[in-house]
C-alpha cells in the first residue's frame, strides 16, 4: 500500500502526495485532484480548504515548525 507524504511548508501550506480521502468536519468529502495537492493553514485562501497561494499576499509567518 502507497502511503501518504504530507510536507509541511515553511510559512506555507501542508502538500499531500499520495492516495489520500479529505472529509470535513460535517463529514463532506471532497474530490481531490490528480496528483499532489495543498492544504490551506493562513485562512486565507479563497478555495479552502485548498491553498491558492493567498498566504504570500497576506505575508503569513507560521509560528510553529514541525518537529
Amino acid at each position: 500500500m502507497t502511503r501518504v507524504e504530507i510536507k509541511v511548508r515553511e510559512s506555507g501550506p501542508y502538500k499531500v502526495t499520495g492516495p489520500a480521502r479529505l472529509i470535513d468536519v460535517d463529514g463532506t468529502e471532497y474530490d481531490l485532484p490528480e496528483g499532489p495537492f495543498a492544504l490551506c493553514r493562513c485562512g486565507h485562501s479563497k478555495d479552502k480548504p485548498f491553498c491558492d497561494a493567498s498566504h504570500k499576499e497576506a505575508g503569513f509567518v507560521a509560528c510553529e515548525r514541525a518537529g
